[in-house]
């Protein structure tokens, strides 16, 4: 039997696997994606995509993270969750399927209703699955959930972009959502053990409710949260200019969420294992930010740092103006797959209470920010939603430490030498390739030079999640030689 040390190692890695193969997919795809369609398309896509994030979450209704925290849930209660999902799922979709042409109607865009309808169905698709999959994340089954994730986006983008250039212009980027939906639903099925009955009690569903429903509320408000610029200028500016920032946004995401997914997968049912001791649970969890750290901050500013090269390179000069919003952005990305495992401790203590409020807190702040800052233009609203998220993370810390004893200096020992060695290998590499002006030489120059100060940096200061990421790598090479 795998030890939970090895079983979170093992985690790590194929959450590593899955997210690093869905982003290198992610960016093949998106760059030829962003060259056969124009800055409207995204737009559109753009004005609808916080819906089917809420109605998705409104189906799930936090019932994984919830079947998660149960020490050993029963069949009863994932067969219970099965129904509900399906239940709300499609009576989700027909609310919003009579609703789409209000949402046309708030941005001004009557194409936008045929579009809604067809592109909620994943909805319904979703609904199906949600079991199986809380099934894989509570017996940290990630290998399976990386394969699943993989193959669907690898399936569902290569759909999209054959769409795309045969000229179905957004439709392709509906229907490449639809299908990593429906690829990913088939093989979550396939891989996990558990099958449902035909009994239907929803009673295990609504005991779990009290909790679930605390995440519920808080993904609903952070999908409104993390897309609330997306919904402003698609209403307060053209279709254009929404089309700009959510480019921005996706490259941003796709690289601040290779890290996230890779850590989320592990940390909440890891914390929860550990949870009776409380020595051991704080070592994992202090362990985690750490290797959150060493990833994130140097993967996020080296970035920002070639950022204008990539954009021009990858998808021509027509998007240059989303370059520069993405170098902002990639600022707070730095920040957010700390603040997911912050709230990960948080969750694993039960306080789904504490999660909820403290996500609203930052949603209401940035909401009204960014009405406030839309008179000065969109840079304007996107550095204030910068500073805002990175100021928030001692908001999740001070209520991690209430509930663990995390102290601020222990927050800062994990994390600031990272963030300080990153944007210093950055500053440096930049004053260093200064003088390149083929952007062609530039991009390539500037990536291995800052992967190399910053590889020697932190063997020069002897870092040992560095030794331990080498040491296991090297395990699995050994192991696979064998």
């Amino acid at each position: 039997m795998e030890t939970l040390k090895e079983k979170t190692a093992k985690g790590l890695f194929w959450g590593g696997m899955n997210n690093g193969v869905q982003q290198v997919v992610g960016v093949v795809f998106g760059i030829l994606l962003a060259r056969l369609l124009n800055e409207g398309d995204y737009g559109m896509m753009a004005m609808i995509s916080v819906f089917s994030l809420v109605a998705t979450a409104l189906q799930n209704s936090g019932f994984v993270t919830a079947l998660a925290n149960l020490k050993s849930p029963r069949d009863e209660d994932y067969n219970s969750v099965f129904w509900f999902n399906i239940i709300v799922g499609c009576s989700l979709y027909i609310i919003l399927f009579l609703c789409a042409p209000l949402i046309a109607r708030f941005y001004h865009t009557p194409e936008l209703t045929p579009l809604c309808r067809y592109a909620f169905l994943s909805i319904v698709i979703a609904s199906f699955c949600t079991s199986q999959s809380a099934y894989l994340f509570k017996n940290l089954m990630v290998s399976q959930q990386a394969k699943a994730g993989m193959t669907a986006v690898l399936l569902s983008s290569a759909t999209g972009a054959i769409m795309a250039w045969q000229g179905f212009a957004y439709w392709s980027l509906a229907t490449q959502g639809l299908v990593f939906v429906g690829i990913n639903t088939i093989m979550v099925w396939s891989y996990s053990p558990w099958r449902p009955t035909l009994r239907v009690d929803l009673r295990p569903a609504m005991r779990m409710f009290r909790f679930s429903c605390k995440i519920l509320a808080t993904t609903i408000i952070t999908h409104i949260n993390n897309n609330v610029l997306n919904i402003l200028l698609g209403h307060l500016f053209s279709k254009r200019e929404a089309g700009y920032y959510y480019q921005a946004y996706q490259w941003d995401f796709k690289c601040f969420s290779l890290v996230q997914g890779m850590v989320s997968q592990v940390a909440q049912p890891v914390l929860v294992g550990l949870g009776d001791d409380s020595g051991r649970q704080m070592n994992a969890f202090r362990k985690m930010v750490r290797f959150t750290a060493f990833i994130s901050f140097p993967l996020l500013f080296g970035f920002a740092l070639v950022a204008e090269e990539f954009i021009i390179i990858a998808i021509t000069d027509k998007w240059i103006e989303s370059a520069h919003l993405l170098q902002l952005l990639c600022i707070s990305g730095a920040v957010m797959p700390i603040s997911t495992v912050l709230s990960n401790m948080i969750i694993s203590k039960g306080r789904s209470d504490i999660y909820l409020r403290c996500t609203l807190g930052l949603a209401l702040l940035q909401i009204l920010s960014m009405i406030v800052m839309s008179r000065w233009g969109i840079r304007h609203m996107v550095e204030g939603y910068v500073v805002i998220n990175i100021l928030w993370i001692l908001v999740w810390h001070l209520y991690t430490r209430r509930l663990s004893g995390y102290r601020l200096l222990h927050f800062l020992a994990d994390t600031a030498p990272f963030a300080l060695a990153a944007a210093g290998v950055m500053t440096l590499t930049y004053l260093l390739t200064l003088g390149i002006s083929s952007l062609y030489l530039l991009l390539p120059t500037r990536i291995a030079i800052a992967v190399t100060l910053y590889y020697a940096v932190m063997r020069i200061a002897r870092v040992k999640i560095l030794d331990e990421c080498v040491e296991f790598a090297m395990s699995k090479l050994r192991r696979k030689n064998k």
